[in-house]
């Protein structure tokens, strides 16, 4: 009779499973990133174990110290894996039985390998989320300090991509501020509502052992333990949480890498790229590709497709555990990896981008973005604003059609249009006064874009991951 690797789970069955079915139904490729997280896992339940009276304090020691060696081999890139096993819990518990002898059964003692994993992956995120948490912080730093520094900066904003009214690059650069301050309070959250213990919940319904399950919650820092043992097992919620806080945080990444490569472009000619974040062509010696731009806005895609898979995978599922389940893992892997990335590069980046105050100044000046402050002045004066906007806009025409600007048109030719103009009107349409008479709370006034950058200061100082 050929022989084959004894399955854990296998005495039941009496034909070796598919080679192909085999690979087909491993995980541990993917998987065996938690592997550390299992280990302490383990660990602390194999703790409760001794403390409830079902593993004895020699045991527990055995178990403990052959689980630590494995860590330090899995550690220094020595860990043997083996597909055959399937998953990371498998590998590990057949090499702690390897070492210790049958005893590392013992350790499985009420729990499977269903709470397992829902444990593990609890643990992996909280802490990449953490690490994610601090990326936030750098870019949000990031962008306060080229705030800050180019202050006096006016450059358009923009409706439809049409010039509409000028605005502080400063204003422009905190509103990304505010999408990722945002995304960080979204994180926060996520961490909060998973930080609970599925361990001890079993396959779906329990365990007949006198365990603690709050004992092992608290070794593994966990808020408390989910209620339902079914739920336990089952839940998926806390992937999909953090899934979609990847997304969003992408898709803002995705934004402002949209406004840098046109900005870079020569049209534009806002702003110049660190030569350390671009590339060159293989055959146009001229060029300089916003590559790392693009490729965010390009991983985005698969980020959110990623969010959409495992939508897809949880809508059909009955309780409890399904083995679609497994491919839970590999996009949240896959787009943590990203989203990390993505904030180093964003905050090395911002660090070295050149603007070109003047090309802005002119483009904010070029296209009639102080209209609207000639309708307030108008209203201001009496006049209906909808009169004021019709006033204006032929105005505008007039302009167009003599190719000057409004702010340089005679007020005498103004006087034509209406009455209600007078000499001062001069003094309301200059950028710099456009820009600082919107000083509603929030508005691009500099001293409403101060007091952004200072509360976001402040924010940051606060913050802790």
């Amino acid at each position: 009779m050929k022989s084959r690797q004894k399955r854990i789970w296998g005495g039941r069955f009496t034909e070796d499973t598919d080679a192909l079915v085999q690979t087909f139904g491993a995980s541990v490729d993917i998987d065996k990133r938690m592997a550390l997280e299992d280990i302490d896992g383990s660990i602390a339940h194999a703790s409760m174990l001794m403390a409830q009276g079902i593993l004895t304090e020699e045991e527990l020691g055995s178990i403990h110290a052959g689980l630590e060696a494995i860590r330090e081999d899995i550690l220094a890139g020595e860990f043997a894996w083996d597909v055959a096993l399937e998953d990371v819990h498998m590998n590990i518990e057949h090499e702690l039985t390897k070492r210790i002898g049958p005893l590392g059964g013992k350790l499985h003692t009420a729990r499977s390998r269903n709470d397992q994993v829902a444990t593990d992956l609890r643990l992996w995120l909280r802490r990449a989320g953490r690490q994610i948490g601090i990326e936030l912080r750098t870019v949000r730093a990031a962008l306060v300090d080229l705030a800050e520094a180019h202050m006096g900066v006016i450059m358009p904003g923009y409706t439809h991509l049409q010039v509409a009214q000028p605005i502080l690059l400063s204003h422009h650069l905190m509103a990304y501020c505010a999408m990722f301050s945002r995304d960080a309070e979204r994180l926060s959250q996520t961490l909060a509502r998973m930080n609970y213990s599925p361990l001890g919940a079993g396959a779906l319904a329990g365990t007949g052992f006198s365990i603690d399950r709050h004992a092992t919650a608290h070794q593994l820092g966990f808020e408390g333990v989910i209620l339902n043992s079914m739920d336990a097992v089952s839940d998926r919620d806390f992937v999909l949480d953090f899934l979609s806080f990847c997304s969003i945080t992408m898709v803002h990444l995705s934004r402002l890498s949209e406004e840098l490569i046109l900005w870079s472009s020569q049209e534009f000619g806002f702003v110049t790229l660190p030569d350390s974040h671009t590339t060159g062509s293989s055959i146009m010696p001229q060029k300089k590709n916003p590559d790392m731009c693009e490729l965010i806005r390009g991983k985005t895609g698969r980020v959110c497709g990623s969010l959409m898979a495992l939508l897809m995978t949880m809508k059909g599922l009955p309780l409890t555990y399904n083995k679609d389940m497994q491919e839970d893992k590999e996009g949240v892997f896959d787009a943590v990896d990203t989203v990390q990335s993505s904030l180093r590069i964003y905050s090395s980046m911002l660090a070295g981008i050149e603007v070109h105050a003047d090309r802005m100044r002119a483009a904010a000046g070029a296209a009639f973005s102080n209209a609207t402050d000639l309708a307030d002045y108008l209203a201001r004066k009496g006049l209906p604003f909808r009169e004021a906007h019709d006033v204006v806009g032929r105005l505008v025409a007039i302009c167009l059609e003599e190719g000057v600007s409004l702010e340089s048109l005679p007020v005498e030719r103004m006087q034509v249009v209406s009455a209600l103009i007078e000499s001062d009107v001069v003094d309301c349409l200059h950028l710099d006064a456009v820009v600082n008479a919107r000083n509603s709370f929030g508005g691009t006034a500099a001293i409403e874009v101060e007091r952004q950058i200072e509360l976001a200061r402040e924010e940051l100082a606060v913050e802790d991951w």
